[in-house]
């Protein structure tokens, strides 16, 4: 039984094992269960632990009282025959079992579940990435490391205070990358908590020592002789410090020699460094993302730019498509979120239940999300998609049929060409950069992999709220749409030309707190669509069938208004005449509603089959 137990256990935990944790919080909550039972095993060997002491503590009790009364009449003690076998039977039997107590080894059970779970646990990837989107989502909220330290976060619910050693390995960390800007917030805030008081096994002059270093690293020399001086008070023998002292006094010497000439404009330059420390780190790091400003505005809710005019020409409605059949007793409810691209959310658009199973079918699946390499068209994970995703076809379940049907309801795009529903839920810091749905032209193998085409519209389910960050922004235009539960987006990527919308270049914000089910998501859960080229048939036929109509209606206006003349000449014949007059032409009304009925239905059934042969 318990064999069969371990393999169980062994083939449920190599599902997980060097998965890259960080990037799915929906997974990272195995390891709490992971590390619930490790807590398990060791409170049970504490409990042995402390039982095999307390049956020493004891036997050492009652020896100790035995020997303090018989070391005062040693002699007198032993003339008791009982006392004299008892001395006997101690020292050749029970301190033999005393021994083997003490030497019991209580540790196995504890050790073997640890080192089985071991080869299971986070790796050293999934530590820096976690620690990385600390660092993210300090810069894209403007979070100091204090507020972080302190576990300050909006809708935080389960506050976590950051320990001196938290914040020197998160420094040390951002050193290793030679982000000296980052480097130097993480050990100023450990060090901040040092001075405060706090105990710790990271010396001062360690976490002073690094903090040097990347102060000195983005030019600040006054800076760093002055922490230079303090750690030699700490420690006067310090090899490097007293080496950086002398480099530095004459670093500084030579830098007050050349701003003598020119002090005002080096004051102002100085200044400047300073405030754009960050700036200076991302040329350092060579962030290949222009719009990295614009882009952070918008998930911290900032830079919007919906004028009040604009605003009002947003509307929410109940949309029955036209009055399709099966939304003309339920009909949903749509809101304009955007008009240039045009963005509608529809509200209650999939049920609690739904996103239960949705869950349920695409938690086993997860894998590290990828991005379509724009030269080769090979999909591959890219550091600027934290997140995993699963993908479930309609065939699955039922559930996922409905969906795809509804959708299909909705935006009159058949779903037999679309792409199949991606899941995705995002991890720490989880977010998605800014990046087009649609191949460009540049990009001729941008979908081949996939089989489907390019994409024609894009649909995102909101399957959980998220209580700070995650949302969808849109850089070029200036549009932020906020995840909501039960909630999705929709969009066209590509106009009816088939050439595609540059303004829908969009990103998936960081989550800064809660768990995004979704594009891209802390997460915030979303099912992701991307509705392919070959749906343009169907939207050249739609357009045939509008115009069709239109033209169907002129010639049934047409039809009524020569219905109209021959009537109104019968009237004018009756009101004219003394005599008996024909009774009114019933053959002429019924040849005018047989030749508009005629007409109509030729061109409904050039629509129908112009749709049926799309794919020919």
């Amino acid at each position: 039984m318990g064999l069969c137990w371990f393999l169980l256990s062994f083939l449920f935990h190599s599902l997980y094992a060097h998965n890259d944790f960080f990037t799915s919080i929906g997974q990272m909550t195995d390891l709490l269960y992971t590390e619930k039972d490790l807590v398990t095993s060791l409170k049970e060997y504490i409990r042995q632990e402390e039982n095999r002491l307390e049956q020493v503590k004891e036997w050492a009790d009652k020896l100790d009282s035995l020997t303090n009364t018989a070391t005062q009449d040693p002699e007198g003690f032993l003339g008791h025959p009982v006392n004299a076998f008892k001395l006997m039977k101690r020292l050749n039997s029970e301190w033999g079992d005393l021994e083997s107590l003490v030497l019991k080894d209580t540790t196995n059970g504890f050790i073997s579940n640890l080192t089985m779970q071991r080869q299971f646990f986070p790796t050293e990837e999934d530590q820096t990435g976690a620690a990385k989107a600390l660092l993210r989502l300090q810069d894209t909220y403007q979070l100091s490391a204090n507020t972080i330290s302190n576990g300050d976060l909006p809708g935080v619910v389960h506050k976590s205070r950051m320990t001196v050693a938290d914040c020197f390995e998160l420094g040390k960390i951002a050193y290793s990358e030679a982000d000296y800007y980052h480097t130097e917030l993480w050990m100023a805030q450990a060090l901040t908590q040092l001075d405060e008081g706090e105990e710790s096994t990271i010396e001062k002059v360690t976490v002073m020592d690094y903090l040097n270093y990347a102060i000195y690293q983005q030019g600040e020399l006054e800076r760093a002789l002055e922490l230079t001086k303090r750690m030699l008070k700490l420690d006067p023998n310090h090899q490097r410090a007293n080496g950086n002292l002398k480099y530095f006094e004459f670093q500084l010497e030579k830098q007050r020699k050349a701003e003598a000439e020119k002090k005002e404009q080096e004051d102002k330059k100085r200044e400047k460094k300073v405030l754009d420390k960050r700036e200076a780190q991302r040329k350092r790091s060579k962030d290949p993302l222009p719009e990295r400003k614009k882009y952070e505005k918008l998930c911290r809710g900032e830079g919007v730019k919906l004028t009040p005019r604009r605003q009002s020409r947003l509307f929410c409605r109940y949309f029955d498509n036209n009055r399709n059949p099966r939304l003309l007793l339920a009909p949903v409810k749509q809101e304009d979120e955007w008009d240039r691209p045009r963005i509608v959310r529809y509200h209650d658009i999939i049920s609690d239940s739904e996103i239960t199973t949705v869950k349920e079918l695409a938690k086993p699946r997860l894998r590290r999300a990828t991005i379509s390499n724009p030269v080769t068209g090979v999909l591959e994970t890219a550091p600027y998609r934290i997140s995993k995703s699963a993908w479930l076809s309609a065939y699955e379940h039922s559930t996922i049929e409905k969906i795809n049907q509804r959708i299909e309801d909705v935006t009159d795009l058949e779903m037999d060409t679309a792409e199949e529903l991606q899941v995705a839920n995002y991890g720490v810091g989880g977010q998605y950069e800014p990046h087009f749905d649609f191949g460009r032209k540049d990009e001729p193998d941008a979908f081949k992999e996939l089989g489907t085409g390019n994409r024609i519209a894009t649909w995102l389910f909101y399957m959980s709220d998220v209580s700070a960050g995650g949302a969808t922004v849109f850089p070029d235009v200036g549009a932020a749409v906020w995840p909501k539960k039960g909630t999705a987006v929709f969009w066209y990527n590509l106009f009816a030309s088939g050439e595609g919308d540059y303004s829908t270049r969009h990103a998936a914000c960081p989550v800064l707190v809660g768990n995004k089910w979704g594009e891209s998501v802390v997460n915030v859960t979303l099912m992701y669509y991307s509705l392919n080229n070959k749906q343009v048939w169907k939207w050249k036929c739609l357009a045939n069938h509008i115009c069709n109509k239109l033209f169907s209606l002129v010639l049934f206006s047409l039809s009524n208004l020569f219905l109209q003349y021959r009537t109104n000449g019968y009237m004018n014949e009756v009101k004219n005449s003394d005599g008996p007059v024909q009774c009114p032409r019933w053959n002429d009304i019924f040849l005018s509603s047989f030749i508009s009925c005629l007409v109509s239905g030729c061109l409904f059934g050039q629509y129908w089959m112009c749709v049926c042969t799309r794919s020919e």
